[in-house]
Formats: structure tokens, C-alpha cells, sequence
């Protein structure tokens, strides 16, 4: 062993676990020379483990969760042992609330007395997190003392009569048991349960002093974000996913699931498919994705209107994204800049797999966002 070798620091690798409805998806980073780079990434259906097709949804217990994330972690040839594992949005509730100025240690006594006007459920079957948000707008305006300074006691006025906000997050200890157990069932140490929101915001939104929306297609539902400053503002559920589209095609074209589902992901609204020659194929997409859009539009106007702050960015993601023409559907409803999702463009990984992950990346959000997480925690 050189000398040397004691001053090297050695590269920990790291693994994001996106455990979805339909699917768990898995992205295993390292940290070199500053720089998170991809070593390996993979899916693998859940249907298959509940009698279902693959890309149906599913409700699986912990043991079988379990057993296909060990599949996967094999098939991916997943080498890391430290995780971050996401929670699913629908599993949560996120409230922005207003409390009077306190310091974190009088704060972390009143949260929980306060939580219980915003939760239907005792506050002992829920675990609660919690941060303050900053406020961008926050300004004095008072007295001035003979230095030209703002006063102290001008800003402790102003202080105490300002309302802190606070983003409340709040999970059922079940689903935590549950998480716990798929945990336990595989040789992983977990660093953190992470809502799966959190995740996918690190991963495909950059700073900007414009709000952004996100929106996060998944198989049973589609979920709406919109961020300022990197702090979530609004969130909205449509209950209607790429799941649904799938069972249309379907039953439309008179065609199996697995079918549907191939041919949705490798035609999507480009072209037309499938034998019969009555429906096109692309005419039963485009209204599903139709629907999503413009519900998307109305979460945005609203919100527009009152805030009276124009939303500059729409992101589209998740593993309904990754649908060809998708773009050029979603154009036609919000009059500001859309794009796609790359995660993966936050890792450096070899060239030639730029446009396989530029491709895939959007379903693969949630799992970067935590193993980007993970990796800033162990440096």
C-alpha cells in the first residue's frame, strides 16, 4: 500500500429506490472529482408479481415489494448498499401553515399542536417533518436610528408581526412500517424515506426566480408541483395516469395489455398502430393526454391569477413521459416554455448513452433526485 493511499479518499457508491405503482426503478451513483456519476440504472414491472400485466399498477404486500426490489438489485448488478428510498405522494399530506415567529426549539413543541388542525387523524399514528420556508418578499419598513440603520426596534416589530410559513409533512406510521419491512427484507442501510415530490424536484428543476410546474405523470395518477425558489407552493393530484391510457388502447383496439402498453411507449402520438383500421390509435391518446393537460392548465391560471406571478417553465415527467410526441400535445395547452425532463443530465455517464437516457430519463427522476441526496450526505 503507498503512502499516498492514506490521503485518497475512497468513492462511495450510493443507490436512489423509486418504488412506484407499477414498477421500482433503481440509479446507483458515485461522487468523482466533484461529480456524480452514473454507475448502473434499472427497472423492473411489478405486475408480473401481483398476476397483472406488466405497466398495471399494483397493491403488493411488503414481502413480495421485497423480493422484486432484490430481483431487480441483481439484474441491475447494484454493487451500493447505501440508500434513499421514496414514499409515494398519495401516501402523505404536505400543508403549508402559518405560525407566529419561534425559535427551532419552541417551534418543534408547537408543530405537532398545531398539525392537529390540518391532519384527520390522531397525531400519534403519524410521523411529522417540517421546515420554515424563507420569504422572498421579506422587507423592513420602520424606523431608522442615527446611522441611517433600521431600528431594533423597528425590525422586532416588524418580526413579530410577521408569520412564519411552514411546510408541514406528515406520514402514517403504517406506511413507514411497511417501508421498513420491504427495507429489512434486502442487505440495504437506508439513510432516509423521502416523498417522492422531494425527489423529483431535485432532480429536474434548476434555479430559477420563475415559478415552475411540474408535471409528474405516473401509472395510476398524474401529480401537479409548482415550485418558486425551490420550495413547493402548490400541489394537485389528477386521477388519471399512464396506466389509464394503456387499458383504453385496450380495449379500443381490441389488443392485449402488454401489447398496448409496447405499443404506446414505441409509437405513443407519432403514429398510428395496431390492426384496426375503424380507430386510430393515436385518436384514443391524445384525448386522455388532452384531459391531464387541461386540468394542468387550470392548477397553473389559478394560481397565476392569484399570485399574480407568471409561471415560466412547465417540466414534464415521469414514466408516462416518456411517450413519443408527448411534447408537441402538451405545446397546444400552456402558453410558456415546456420541456421534457433529463435527470440523468445532473450525472456524467459515457457518450454513447446520452440519447438511451435522454430517452428514458424522465421515468427515472425520483430515483436520481435520491441517490443525489444520498451522495451529498456521506461527503
Amino acid at each position: 500500500m503507498s503512502l499516498f493511499d492514506f490521503f485518497k479518499k475512497k468513492e462511495i457508491s450510493v443507490v436512489g429506490i423509486d418504488i412506484g405503482a407499477s414498477s421500482i426503478k433503481v440509479v446507483q451513483l458515485k461522487k468523482h472529482k466533484g461529480v456524480a456519476v452514473l454507475e448502473t440504472y434499472g427497472e423492473l414491472s411489478l405486475g408480473p408479481y401481483f398476476g397483472a400485466e406488466i405497466g398495471q399498477a399494483t397493491n403488493l404486500p411488503a414481502s413480495k415489494i421485497a423480493e422484486a426490489l432484490n430481483d431487480l438489485l441483481i439484474e441491475a448488478n447494484v454493487t451500493a448498499k447505501k440508500a434513499g428510498v421514496s414514499i409515494p405522494f398519495s401516501s402523505s399530506l404536505i400543508s403549508l401553515i402559518l405560525m407566529p415567529p419561534l425559535n427551532p426549539k419552541n417551534l418543534s413543541s408547537m408543530i405537532p399542536i398545531e398539525a392537529r388542525k390540518y391532519i384527520p387523524v390522531p397525531i400519534s399514528e403519524v410521523t411529522l417533518d417540517w421546515f420554515v420556508i424563507p420569504d422572498e418578499d421579506f422587507s423592513f419598513k420602520g424606523d431608522y436610528d442615527s446611522d441611517g440603520q433600521i431600528s431594533k426596534d423597528s425590525v422586532k416589530k416588524k418580526e413579530d408581526d410577521k408569520k412564519m410559513k411552514v411546510l408541514l409533512v406528515a406520514i402514517h406510521n403504517d406506511i413507514l412500517n411497511k417501508y421498513n419491512e420491504i427495507i429489512n427484507g434486502t442487505d440495504l442501510a437506508i439513510g432516509f424515506f423521502e416523498i417522492e415530490i422531494f425527489s423529483a424536484i431535485r432532480a429536474v428543476v434548476e434555479q430559477s426566480i420563475t415559478p415552475t410546474m411540474v408535471i409528474d405523470m405516473g401509472a395510476r395518477d398524474t401529480k401537479l408541483y409548482i415550485v418558486e425558489f425551490g420550495i413547493i407552493k402548490s400541489s394537485h393530484v389528477i386521477n388519471s395516469g399512464a396506466q389509464n391510457i394503456t387499458q383504453t388502447l385496450s380495449k379500443s383496439l381490441s389488443i392485449t395489455i402488454p401489447k398496448a402498453e409496447e405499443f404506446k411507449r414505441k409509437a405513443g402520438v407519432i403514429e398510428s398502430f395496431g390492426d384496426n383500421k375503424i380507430i386510430d390509435s393515436r385518436d384514443v391518446i391524445i384525448p386522455a393526454l388532452e384531459r391531464i393537460f387541461t386540468e394542468a392548465n387550470r392548477v397553473m391560471t389559478q394560481y397565476q391569477q392569484k399570485n399574480n406571478k407568471n409561471i415560466g417553465n412547465v417540466i414534464l415527467t415521469g414514466g408516462g413521459a416518456i411517450m413519443k410526441g408527448i411534447l408537441s400535445v402538451a405545446e397546444k395547452y400552456f402558453e410558456t416554455n415546456i420541456m421534457l425532463s433529463n435527470p440523468f443530465s445532473k450525472t456524467k455517464s459515457p457518450a454513447f448513452l446520452e440519447e438511451i437516457l435522454k430517452e428514458v430519463g424522465p421515468g427515472f427522476a425520483v430515483a436520481v433526485g435520491l441517490a443525489l441526496r444520498r451522495l451529498q450526505e456521506i461527503d
